[in-house]
């Protein structure tokens, strides 16, 4: 990866807390109607995304072991299965509040890291505003923190695996990683496709760029 200024702990929270407000700015301004449309996440409405955010400042050891054993063991299932029903028994005025609260909340799951809430937020945003036609900008310095911890880590996203072969270049702040054929854009694309959103591809190019995009499954 390219060498370049890291973003402490400190740091990071507040970048947590600047994407919550941020996004709790968004969500108050969007019609009724529009907290039921559907997200980037499958199966998932902007009501849902939003329950997740709230509860993933929250959860502790107790509540997770509580709601894997209800999901079978499948942390993929329980994640969604909590957010939906957690959505189901709010209204979307309690949401909004909840993620207010949240804001300044400094919680990571077990075997999580203040970047993983960062970058869960980041994309989150995205998975909520784009559908919707809102352009939510990423800070760069923040998309960069993100993007390193994926590609530092393997599940859930593999993201070194899924593009072995490529080098993945940010065409707007100093961040590269991998070896290959180039696939370039903005930072807050190659962190859309790297977590598995297609839609990020319509903003890269490269000579690699193509055949990635077809192959590319998470």
């Amino acid at each position: 990866m390219t060498e370049h200024t890291t973003m402490n702990t400190e740091q990071i929270w507040r970048a947590v807390a600047a994407e919550r407000a941020g996004l709790a700015e968004l969500l108050a301004r969007l019609p009724e109607e529009d907290w039921d449309r559907p997200s980037l996440c499958a199966g998932w409405r902007v009501r849902e995304v939003v329950a997740h955010v709230v509860l993933s400042a929250r959860a502790d050891i107790g509540w997770i072991l509580v709601n894997l054993i209800r999901a079978r063991g499948s942390l993929h299932r329980a994640i969604r299965d909590t957010a939906v029903r957690h959505a189901e028994r709010r209204t979307t005025g309690q949401l909004l509040g909840e993620l207010r609260d949240s804001i300044d909340a400094r919680v990571t799951v077990i075997g999580t890291t203040p970047a993983d809430r960062l970058m869960d937020l980041l994309v989150h945003g995205q998975d909520i505003a784009l559908p919707l036609g809102i352009s939510r900008q990423m800070p760069g310095p923040a998309a960069r923190t993100a993007i390193d911890r994926i590609w530092t880590t393997g599940a859930p996203f593999h993201a070194r695996r899924r593009f072995a072969g490529y080098r993945l270049v940010a065409s707007d702040i100093d961040w590269a990683a991998g070896e290959g054929a180039v696939i370039t854009g903005p930072i807050a694309a190659l962190l859309l496709v790297v977590t598995g959103r297609r839609e990020g591809w319509d903003r890269l190019t490269g000579d690699g760029a193509a055949s990635a995009a077809e192959h590319d499954r998470v």
